[in-house]
């Protein structure tokens, strides 16, 4: 039987590249910031992490060091995790067949893509809310429509963080659509034409918000790209606002910029490097 692990404690990779730089990482639980010059491998090790994991959640290994990545979970007993992965940079998707296979949505980037996938899951986060809230309020026990009350919250606490965060270009979020769109001096507007920093935060925020409170991790890698200076400095406490259980691990080679509260959070390059 599955057994979900709450965080990741170590990443250890036998060698970054050309059987070079032996990595471990030991982790913190909540924040884990990655900081170093380009070039010396930080994206590899988001990039390397991220497919361990997923190759994990495909069933087609365990926590072994089979492809030269071992990730340790806590407790060590777990053998998968919840995760995510955000992708910073807005490329064109190259692939015009997986394009042609989606009617009605103007999908021509990589921000593009993870949105319409978003927007799949934040569908499907709204019925679990809605089905949990149903089963509250007609348990008949008053402590329960207090409960039922709280589910709410998060997705209007979201709401009301974009619609601050867009408020210089005054966007808000339609409140009335059970997808995610935009109203701009009274026009309705679709979350694709949003320009990559818009996105960029639109598609972390969301995440953190389906995630629905439960622990698990989130990999970014430099996830500053794109973002206006303010949203930087405000990532990880939009983050963690949304979903305090979520295990952030992200590299940057501006740490002065995201660390905000954090400084004991940064692990320089070298640090981790045998």
């Amino acid at each position: 039987m599955e057994k979900m692990a709450q965080y990741i404690k170590s990443i250890e990779i036998d060698s970054l590249w050309s059987n070079r730089k032996h990595i471990l990482w030991e982790l913190r639980p909540d924040v884990n910031i990655l900081s170093g010059s380009n070039g010396v491998g930080k994206s590899t090790i988001i990039n390397r992490s991220a497919r361990h994991l997923n190759i994990m959640r495909e069933g087609r290994l365990t926590s072994t060091p089979q492809d030269g990545v071992k990730v340790t979970f806590y407790p060590e007993d777990a053998t998968s995790i919840n995760f995510d992965i955000i992708s910073s940079i807005d490329r064109p998707i190259m692939s015009g067949d997986m394009l042609e296979k989606i009617p009605g949505a103007d999908i021509r980037t990589e921000l593009d893509w993870q949105l319409y996938n978003l927007q799949r899951r934040y569908l499907n986060y709204q019925v679990n809310v809605g089905n949990r809230i149903i089963t509250l309020l007609t348990s008949g026990n008053p402590d329960d429509q207090r409960l039922a009350t709280e589910l709410t919250k998060p997705k209007k606490q979201f709401q009301d963080l974009v619609d601050e965060l867009f408020a210089p270009t005054a966007k808000t979020i339609a409140r009335d659509s059970n997808e995610i769109y935009f109203n701009q001096y009274g026009e309705r507007i679709s979350p694709y034409v949003l320009s990559s920093g818009e996105k960029q935060i639109l598609v972390i925020l969301l995440t953190a918000l389906v995630q629905e409170n439960r622990p698990g991790v989130m990999l970014m890698d430099e996830p500053e790209i794109s973002l206006h200076i303010e949203w930087q400095q405000r990532l990880i406490s939009l983050v963690r606002t949304l979903n305090p259980n979520t295990q952030i691990i992200l590299c940057t080679h501006s740490p002065a910029i995201v660390m905000d509260g954090w400084m004991d959070a940064v692990t320089e390059m070298e640090d981790i490097t045998r």
